[in-house]
């Protein structure tokens, strides 16, 4: 209210406001005080100019034209706000479709809108007249379809914008269908930009419309708005030119009342005609009664809850596929904690999308076993798989800011978890809310789910995200640099909370960081990932001292400690990363490696396993490495280049 006082007190805001209530106010009244009126034929007077009786004149059955105009009001508005209303609908669905059908299939509907959204309005809207015919009915269609591509582009941009949030990730990992994650999750939160341009386009609406009847193909008689006033008038216009003004001027008026209203209702949202707004992060699950579904796995009960094998992540390329993950087996069992370490771009995320079956639409994953808790996740995408993801699988993204609603109160967005997957009823689900606040360390947690994400700091949000996860009865968390964004101090309350939910229900737990001092603080085991491949896996209590790759070593010299000397310069990993679109013969790390020999470049090393469990992929795993040769691989320019 605050917003729309401020943009009453500007001069166009409050003419905006005050001549779109008129025209409004007029639509209603006009017919019901005036069309006797401007029904009575006078013979005796046809064709007159204006006068103390007639202001505008009369026509060629000496009706009064004034009071004509002002009776159509309500049907040229009616049927302005019906093409209106079809082009935001045929808009919605347009815009929508790419997330709907999914990028390959989408790819059509949006050419159709670009090549659609290349023609003036108004000669889609003559086109659209000739195929729904003349009259009323066709001209609102013809209107509503033309305005349609504009609004379907800017519904796929917004779409688009919010689709590759994480709570859209969140909400398909707790099950929920395509369908429910627009209609509940994404069109709340195009809603403004959509009815700023909405209102806008309405005023465009009145303007085509008119423009149809005075062509002929719109209201027909003896039914009359200002478009089919404007036809008559033009015929008289050298006997009486005010026959033509008055539906011409009522034509103009409106218009820019709704389009300046637009200009206003923009500023009391805070976004542009074609603006963006907040984001939003609920989960949501499917329903309950496929709870049986999932209950009997499709191999026998053990303690290894995800068992991945031979898992591959591809992606077309201009050249052939680009696979930035090639071929990773690992297995996590019930309460272990595994951490994944890498550089950017070593296929660490992307592998915990493709266990939650995140992967885009463009990806392709392939693997020879990839099973949680027994159940093959390869399956096609059901209401029972769905469910077993939504309960026993646990997402934790690197930025609580966007994994929650800005518009929602915390507890009801937890408390929806619980509603969709346990069928608690409302007042049921806020208690386990609160009940999972309270697990996570969340003070007074019955005040917090009352409060909207802006009013939790970000290591509350971030626990509150774990809290959600929490809802069910995980039996796996997957948490993609969770402390990433959180301060030193906030980052250990939230790791050691990991590690105390670990403990307490015996989940297991993946922990993908760039940090190896973190990952060998919290996890059991670590797997080291180089270009798409696990290139070391060893336990974490061996990272600092036992580690054999020599990309692994050089993770933990690369991380100071107390014992740094600080007047030398800091460790680094001579050159960048392996693009996954030109991966060289041979180990992969070989052009970095202080080691690397003729066959390093040409073989690529196996993943083998010794006596002790552990697995290396390197031809001379283990051998020390000279200082000297380090110290001549890395000088400043390269430094400075990588």
């Amino acid at each position: 209210m605050q917003r729309w006082r401020s943009v009453l007190r500007t001069p166009v805001g409050l003419t905006a406001t005050l001549s779109t209530g008129a025209v409004l106010v007029l639509a209603v009244i006009a017919p019901i005080l005036w069309t006797d009126d401007a029904n009575a034929i006078d013979t005796g007077n046809i064709l007159a100019g204006p006068s103390a009786d007639h202001w505008a004149g009369t026509d060629n059955l000496g009706r009064d034209i004034l009071f004509r105009t002002l009776v159509a009001t309500r049907l040229s508005v009616e049927l302005a706000l019906a093409a209106t209303a079809i082009a935001v609908v045929v808009g919605l669905l347009l815009g929508a479709a790419a997330f709907l059908l999914g990028r390959r299939s989408g790819r059509l509907v949006s050419a159709g809108i670009n090549i659609a959204v290349a023609f003036p309005g108004i000669l889609l809207a003559l086109f659209f007249a000739v195929v729904f015919g003349v009259g009323a009915t066709g001209a609102v269609l013809a209107i509503g379809f033309a305005g349609a591509p504009s609004m379907g582009r800017l519904t796929q941009t917004l779409v688009a914008g919010i689709a590759a949030r994480d709570y859209v990730a969140a909400a398909q990992v707790a099950g929920v269908s395509r369908v429910r994650i627009l209609v509940r999750h994404i069109l709340p939160n195009v809603s403004e930009p959509l009815v700023v341009n909405a209102t806008i386009g309405a005023g465009g609406a009145l303007l085509s419309f008119a423009g149809l009847s005075f062509l002929g193909l719109g209201v027909q008689q003896p039914s009359y708005d200002w478009g089919r006033l404007l036809f008559d008038g033009v015929s008289s216009i050298y006997v009486n030119p005010a026959s033509a003004l008055a539906p011409g001027a009522a034509v103009l008026v409106a218009g820019l009342a709704f389009n300046l209203f637009g200009e206003s209702v923009a500023k009391v949202f805070g976004v542009g005609a074609v603006g963006g707004i907040p984001t939003l992060a609920v989960s949501d699950a499917a329903p309950a009664a496929d709870q049986a579904a999932v209950a009997t796995p499709t191999h026998a009960v053990s303690d290894v809850v995800l068992d991945v094998r031979d898992l591959e992540v591809s992606f077309p390329g201009p050249h052939g596929p680009i696979r930035p993950v090639r071929g990773l087996t690992f297995a996590v069992r019930r309460g272990e904690a595994v951490g994944v370490v890498g550089e950017s771009g070593s296929g660490k995320s992307l592998t915990a999308l493709a266990i939650s079956r995140l992967v885009d639409d463009l990806g392709r994953v392939d693997a020879t076993r990839l099973e949680l808790l027994g159940h093959d996740l390869r399956a096609a995408d059901t209401r029972a798989q769905r469910q077993l993801l939504g309960t026993s699988l646990a997402m934790v993204f690197q930025d609580p800011m966007t994994s929650f609603n800005p518009t929602k109160r915390m507890g009801g967005q937890l408390a929806e978890v619980a509603r969709h997957h346990q069928g608690m009823d409302r007042r049921s689900a806020l208690a386990r809310a609160v009940d999972r606040m309270r697990a996570v360390r969340i003070d007074d947690p019955e005040h917090r789910t009352h409060q909207y994400p802006h009013e939790f700091s970000g290591g509350m949000r971030q626990r509150a995200m774990i809290g959600m996860g929490l809802m069910g009865t995980p039996a796996l968390i997957v948490a993609d640099e969770p402390t990433t964004a959180l301060d030193v101090t906030v980052q250990q309350q939230v790791l050691d909370l990991l590690a105390a939910i670990r403990a307490a229900d015996d989940v297991a737990l993946v922990l993908i960081s760039h940090d190896v001092a973190v990952v060998g603080q919290v996890c059991d085991r670590v797997l080291v990932m180089y270009a798409g491949k696990i290139v070391e896996d060893l336990p974490a209590a061996d990272l600092s001292a036992g580690a054999r790759h020599p990309y692994t070593r050089a993770l933990v010299a690369a991380v100071p400690d107390m014992d740094t000397d600080l007047s030398q310069p800091l460790a680094v990993i001579p050159g960048r990363p392996v693009d996954p679109a030109d991966v060289p013969a041979g180990c992969a790390y070989a052009a970095r490696c202080p080691l690397a020999t003729a066959q390093c470049r040409t073989d690529e090393p196996p993943l083998t396993t010794d006596p002790a469990g552990r697995r290396v992929a390197c031809w001379r795993a283990g051998e020390p490495i000279d200082i000297e040769i380090q110290d001549r691989e890395i000088d400043l320019e390269e430094v400075e280049a990588s």
